[in-house]
């Protein structure tokens, strides 16, 4: 049994105020969510420490098979590895996602339009308002 992972990244001005968001579930039923303002990021940047963040999550609740879930089609197809990742930091980021991914049996990662993320988008704003009253 797979369990499934929503996560999200947004900057304001990219870059900016960023912050990360992302909904873990057991079937349909909801295990854990996060909603966190990470500072000064571009959009990847914040898509990948989403990533990172649901990673560390899912570990911590003992989750073995992961079915991952992001609206950035750029980073899906860097982790899964048919893309070539040209920025530095973005590099640095992946090895902390790919390190992450071998204390599951198995991860995938899997592109949805923005409409499917809602939850973890709606995360990402609530960071972003939160910080910036």
């Amino acid at each position: 049994m797979s369990h499934k992972l929503y996560t999200d990244g947004g900057a304001r001005n990219n870059p900016g105020p960023a912050g990360i968001g992302g909904v873990l579930f057991d079937s349909d039923k909801l295990i854990a969510e996060f909603s966190e303002y990470i500072g000064e990021a571009t959009n990847n940047q914040a898509e990948y420490e989403a990533i990172i963040a649901g990673l560390k999550l899912a570990i911590k609740h003992k989750i073995k098979k992961l079915d991952c879930y992001l609206d950035s089609k750029l980073v899906v197809e860097q982790v899964n590895k048919n893309w070539k990742i040209k920025e530095p930091v973005l590099q640095k980021l992946f090895v902390k996602a790919y390190n992450l991914t071998h204390k599951f049996d198995k991860v995938t990662f899997n592109h949805v339009r923005r409409e499917k993320n809602t939850q973890a988008d709606a995360l990402v704003n609530k960071a972003l308002d939160k910080q910036l009253k």
